[in-house]
């Protein structure tokens, strides 16, 4: 069975006013210090990090083969998180970006402020965060099948995740804003098919190679290889308010590494499918998420989303059940169709408040699975 870890980028938020705060080098000074106390979840390997801008944090589990155990990592690790912020005035939520308006400031690392000065303002204004799953995989060749082979569903797992809804203060019109922010980086988005691996790794070294990309950790494809695990790095999802999302996430990718690979080794080759139609039905599903219509990953002609989400369920279905995951995500689909996504959440909130600062407090609870407490 294939092993998982989950990068979840979160948001820094001020108590009582919900909007986004400065403090990430603070916040993961405070969580280094007091690693011991989560050493019986977690382990060598997990960590509390900083990202591109200081309103943001990065939390990193170990590789799991059990879906409970990483769910419970991930919880313990949002609460780890949540835990140094309030020492600094601040809580830990997670949106895929600040519902309310923010100028954000560039995190402490050099790498940060290089990519910040090259970038300009498509630099100064990134402030989004994502869910990244880590699948191990066999080799880079065995890797690459995988990615040639799963492109086409990923943009069903970006509208599964969808929760980022608003934009400085407004609403955007989409369910996932952090998806065309995204796309704004050259580097970014979906890709053509390979072939093999030594493709791939001319492809990134062509793009260091360019001097655009200032390393290859800025290669920002929705899927890739990990420069430093042997895993696919599944990158294009929002970061999920409900851990419960998360979890469903990752297991919908193991499922998906584990069809992939099977259907290499069988000899299939990867659906043909151009890369321009996917960044159409890449921008179908940040549009929408899961309440319109997504394009079918086969043909790509608009298609209920429910209706592609039973498609991806039914296209994995051996893999879940191999792994033990199909009741959790039988159950997680379910789920999302009765209360919607993180945007559809978000929206709600708003309607029944009409206030922002609401939203953001509503999403605190919803990443700790508490009630009754503000931002």
């Amino acid at each position: 069975m294939r092993t998982v870890g989950v990068e979840e980028e979160l948001l820094l938020v001020r108590s009582g006013s919900g909007r986004a705060m400065s403090v990430a080098p603070q916040v993961v000074r405070r969580a280094e210090s007091a690693a011991r106390e989560l050493a019986t979840v977690a382990g060598r390997g997990s960590s509390v990090g900083g990202e591109l801008q200081r309103e943001q944090v990065e939390t990193d589990t170990v590789p799991h083969r059990s879906m409970a155990e990483l769910g419970e990592e991930l919880v313990a690790w949002r609460a780890h998180a949540e835990h140094a912020a309030r020492r600094e005035g601040a809580r830990v939520a997670a949106l895929g970006t600040s519902p309310l308006p923010v100028e954000p400031l560039p995190g402490e690392t050099e790498r940060y402020r290089l990519i910040i000065d090259q970038f300009g303002q498509l630099g100064t204004e990134q402030l989004v965060c994502g869910c990244h799953v880590h699948v191990s995989v066999e080799s880079d060749e065995e890797g690459v099948a995988v990615l040639d082979r799963i492109r086409v569903w990923l943009p069903v797992l970006l509208a599964l995740s969808a929760n980022s809804p608003y934009w400085q203060g407004r609403d955007s019109g989409y369910a996932s804003y952090r998806s065309q922010v995204m796309g704004r980086w050259p580097t970014a988005g979906p890709e053509d098919v390979f072939g093999s691996a030594e493709a791939y790794h001319r492809y990134v070294a062509d793009a260091v190679a360019t001097g655009v990309a200032v390393d290859e950790g800025m290669v920002y494809l929705d899927a890739r290889l990990s420069a430093s695990y042997p895993t696919v790095e599944i990158r294009v999802a929002d970061v999920c308010q409900d851990p419960r999302d998360a979890v469903l996430h990752a297991a919908l990718c193991r499922a998906l590494v584990d069809t992939a690979a099977t259907r290499w080794r069988a000899g299939d080759p990867a659906p043909d499918v151009p890369t321009r139609m996917l960044r159409l039905a890449t921008w179908q599903a940040g549009r929408y998420g899961t309440s319109g219509e997504l394009l079918d990953p086969t043909t790509s002609l608009p298609r209920p989303a429910a209706e592609v989400m039973e498609a991806l369920v039914a296209f994995v279905r051996p893999a879940l059940e191999a792994n033990d995951d199909l009741a959790l995500v039988t159950e997680g689909i379910a789920r999302l169709r009765r209360v919607g996504t993180g945007a559809d959440r978000q929206r709600r909130e708003l309607e029944r408040t009409g206030d922002l600062t609401d939203v953001v407090a509503a999403a605190v609870r919803a990443t700790h699975e508490l009630e009754g407490e503000g931002p």
